[in-house]
This record gives structure tokens, sequence and C-alpha cells, in this order.
């Protein structure tokens, strides 16, 4: 599934909303103010009125089952981390990859088993360019 423009630009509140729905999905709404509810203290009407926004901009979908809504995510975990990396990458960094990662690594402390699996990474994506 590709993420159209608005799906990329999840909010803090659609952030929160989503990774409640993800953790227990299909949810209602009054599920996820209960699993909000000492984070956010937000009313019912609140994290509705999110929730259809989110199914409105196709980051939810919504089933009416009597008289209850059920809430499950349209888009995965990996999707929308990647749609927020291309954004940070246009955004802060121009588009240009270099200085991101770079940017990533000095603002890390990562231990050598964590560097040698970024090497990894960077060697199995050479070996997979290098074969097509």
């Amino acid at each position: 599934m590709l993420m159209t423009k608005t799906q990329s630009e999840l909010t803090k509140a659609e952030w929160m909303i989503i990774k409640a729905v993800w953790a227990s999905e299909p949810c209602t709404a009054p599920d996820v103010q209960h699993r909000l509810a000492k984070e956010t203290r937000w009313t019912y009407s609140t994290v509705r009125t999110l929730m259809d926004r989110m199914v409105s901009k196709s980051l939810l979908t919504a089933e009416k089952v009597r008289n209850i809504s059920l809430y499950r995510s349209a888009i995965t975990q990996q999707q929308a981390q990647r749609s927020e990396l291309v954004y940070a990458l246009k955004h802060a960094f121009n588009g240009a990859l270099t200085p991101m990662l770079q940017c990533l690594l000095d603002a890390s402390s990562l231990t050598e088993a964590e560097l040698d699996e970024i090497e990894s990474l960077i060697k199995a994506k050479k070996k997979g360019a290098q074969k097509a």
C-alpha cells in the first residue's frame, strides 16, 4: 500500500491513537480512551473525533457492529515509520541521506554490536544492488 500525503503526516495525537489501536485491534473508541487515560486525560468525544478523522485520512478503518464501531489500522507500523523517516529526510535534510545518517550516528551512543549490525545491513544492501 502506498502512503498518501495526508497519511504521511501523523500528528502526535494520531501517533498515540494508532499505537493504541495496533496494540489491541480491533478496538473501540472507549478501549483507546481507557488505554490512553493516564497519559492524555482525553474524553471519549475527543478520542472518537480523532479516530473518525483518522478514518477519513485512511489511517484507520471503522466497521459498525450494532451500536459499536470497531476500529482497525489501515497502515502498518512499518509504513508509518517509513513515512516519518521520508518526511524527516525531505524536510530536515533536503533529501540528503548521508547527512541524516551522520546526524543519527553522532546523536546516538551505539554499541559495537549495533554498529556491526548497521554495517551488515549496508553490506547486504550493496550485495543486493550489485545483483540487480
